[in-house]
């Protein structure tokens, strides 16, 4: 039995094989171990997933991209429908479809059927709601066993990222684990050790966990609606004295997971009503006209791209000359924190309840692990550094922590 772990992340998937040299990741994409959690569904229905479904976009071709698919787990919409060309097709099996091809590919990678996997999981799917907690559990282990996999079991991510990490402890320690992903930030405190890394049973050894469901794609909306979106026409004022332009689409526009609910002929309608009662027309017509041309991940695009660079660099250019000719902004650091440092301060906070779930203080944390892509932003790596400052700070692998030590998982479980 081939057994892997299959780390489905909002913005990024891997997949590590066990084998009896160790964990290693599948190629997904080309020669990338990584594949972007995105669909790009053509007029005919076909699908194309990763960096071609964003490239298919890019590029113009008629379909629909679907990103941030993991964020409906967990939601009512999970069991809707969303309309593909001429067909109505339920949020879950978008996932399937997603899922099935990182499945394929890693097989052709592998040379084997994958039979078992272990699933990582966020701490929470949604904050505070233990039913829709379980329920998105469930589908997504209903959806692995669809596309093929016999044996289907969970782990938390941020545990998973403990035992990558536990590969280079030499002795024993107490680590605090910060996996702060594209929809989450998990952390867990778990005892680790050269000598406890074969055992079977580490319940005992996992101390805490926590998470809150912050992520990336909040850095990207709140970045998008501080710097892009008052472009067009985001608080602009109606001619009507003490009204702003409707919020709403901005905050649509904003977020990954909601962008294609504007894309249709009554959105169109109001927002040629709203443009004609603006006191800035001007603005409010580049927004019919990103939302007209289905632009509108485009702009997410951008934003993330954007937050990205300013994880290495002081300031940055995003260029919407594709909206209009020589229209550019300017984002520099500081304006990524004013726009996002609250989510920082959240995020931070949540070490505070790990350590008093565990019984422990500040003092007893030898080790802090990051991974997760969102660990690159010095705002929140620092901001979680503060929160356990004698501890020695390790960066793992951003995106690829969780998927090895979800496949070293699925060697115990399910044999190599």
């Amino acid at each position: 039995m081939i057994a892997c772990g299959l780390d489905f992340g909002t913005s990024n998937t891997t997949l590590g094989v066990a084998t009896p040299a160790g964990p290693r990741l599948a190629a997904l994409e080309g020669d990338k171990v990584t594949v972007p959690s995105a669909v790009f569904y053509g007029r005919d229905g076909a699908a194309a997933i990763g960096r071609a479904a964003m490239g298919r976009y890019v590029d113009g071709y008629d379909g629909r991209l679907m990103r941030s698919l993991k964020s409906v787990l967990g939601s009512p919409l999970i069991e809707e429908k969303t309309q593909i060309g001429r067909a109505a097709v339920r949020f879950r099996d978008v996932i399937g479809d997603f899922l099935a091809k990182v499945k394929t590919r890693s097989e052709a990678a592998t040379d084997g059927a994958l039979e078992a996997v272990v699933l990582g999981r966020p701490v929470f799917f949604v904050d505070d709601d233990a039913g829709a907690n379980a329920r998105a559990e469930e589908v997504l282990r209903e959806v692995a066993r669809k596309i093929g996999f016999a044996e289907v079991s969970c782990q938390f991510e941020p545990i998973a990222a403990a035992f990558d990490y536990e590969q280079q402890v030499s002795r024993e320690e107490i680590a605090l684990i910060a996996d702060i992903g594209g929809g989450t930030s998990d952390f867990s405190i778990v005892r680790l050790g050269p000598d406890r890394h074969d055992r079977e049973d580490r319940a005992g050894d996992i101390l805490a966990n926590d998470g809150v469901r912050i992520g990336g794609t909040d850095f990207d909306r709140l970045l998008s609606l501080g710097e892009l979106m008052p472009l067009l026409g985001y608080r602009s004022p109606m001619k009507r004295a003490g009204r702003d332009v409707p919020s709403g689409y901005f905050h649509e526009l904003a977020t990954w997971s909601s962008i294609n609910r504007l894309y249709n002929a009554r959105s169109l309608r109001e927002l040629q009503e709203v443009r004609r009662e603006a006191a800035k027309p001007a603005l409010v017509e580049r927004l019919i006209r990103v939302v007209s041309e289905q632009r509108g991940h485009m702009l997410a695009m951008q934003a993330e791209e954007a937050k990205i660079a300013l994880s290495d660099a002081d300031e940055t250019l995003v260029d919407l000359a594709w909206l209009e000719p020589e229209l550019e902004v300017p984002i520099d650091a500081p304006a990524l924190v004013r726009h996002t440092g609250e989510l920082a301060r959240r995020i931070a906070a949540r070490v505070g309840i790990c350590l008093k779930q565990a019984g422990l203080g500040i003092g007893d944390i030898d080790a802090v692990f990051m991974t997760g892509g969102s660990t690159r932003l010095p705002h929140v790596h620092r901001a979680i550094v503060a929160a356990v400052p004698g501890a020695r700070v390790v960066d793992g692998d951003t995106f690829g922590s969780v998927g090895t030590g979800l496949a070293i998982e699925a060697g115990r479980r399910y044999g190599h």
